[in-house]
């Protein structure tokens, strides 16, 4: 087997966070290799970025099952088929049963595009927006069997400025999702992530990029 972390990446969408991998893989930045894109959705935009780099794909439509946990049965035969390692959600848009998650115990990670605990589920910067947050951003973390509510890996802040609106603070939060979940996925690599109930722990550690953000800045 290759010392490179094998990855299963699974997109329901464009896969602009799956190119970012891809990147990542082939300019050496990421210790990894996608051994599977998997995909609910024939038509997913994914497909092709992976076809594009030579990667396997395998589509399993979640509408050719009756039962939730059937479709994750085939989803993990097909990630267990292929070797994977790391389950890495990109844009997959199926809750994640009990199933999957006890065939890759601590091996399912997952981005949302706002700060856990604030905020889960969908429209997230829509309600960042309406609460009158002055900062939002994204998060990689382990799935649990919750919705969005497992440890949290890493996170990147941006700020939320009073002309935004939901799309150009969803395209500044994807720049930086493009940027963590990489380097998540390469810290997990590197064998230096550890969990410890909620708490994730990085040896040796990680200094934070900024001390202190503030929102509005306190010069203006």
């Amino acid at each position: 087997m290759s010392s490179k972390l094998r990855l299963g990446v699974l997109a329901s969408g464009g896969g602009t966070n799956l190119q970012a991998i891809i990147d990542s893989c082939q300019d050496g930045s990421l210790d990894a290799t996608i051994a599977l894109v998997l995909t609910n959705n024939p038509d997913a935009g994914a497909l092709e970025r992976a076809h594009q780099a030579g990667i396997q794909t395998v589509c399993v439509n979640h509408r050719d099952f009756s039962k939730r946990e059937d479709f994750d049965h085939a989803v993990v035969k097909s990630l267990q088929d292929a070797g994977v390692e790391l389950v890495v959600l990109a844009g997959f848009m199926r809750i994640i049963t009990q199933t999957f998650l006890d065939a890759f115990p601590l091996r399912v990670i997952n981005i949302h595009p706002a700060l856990l605990p604030a905020f889960p589920g969908l429209h997230v910067q829509q309600q960042a927006i309406d609460y009158g947050a002055r900062f939002s951003g994204c998060t990689v973390h382990f799935v649990d069997s919750g919705v969005d509510t497992g440890p949290i890996i890493i996170q990147a802040v941006v700020p939320v400025y009073q002309d935004d609106t939901a799309d150009n603070l969803a395209e500044r939060i994807l720049e930086q999702e493009h940027h963590i979940y990489s380097r998540a996925i390469q810290l997990i690599a590197e064998g230096r992530v550890h969990v410890d109930g909620r708490l994730v722990t990085i040896d040796p550690p990680c200094p934070p990029e900024a001390m202190a953000l503030v929102n509005p800045g306190l010069d203006t």
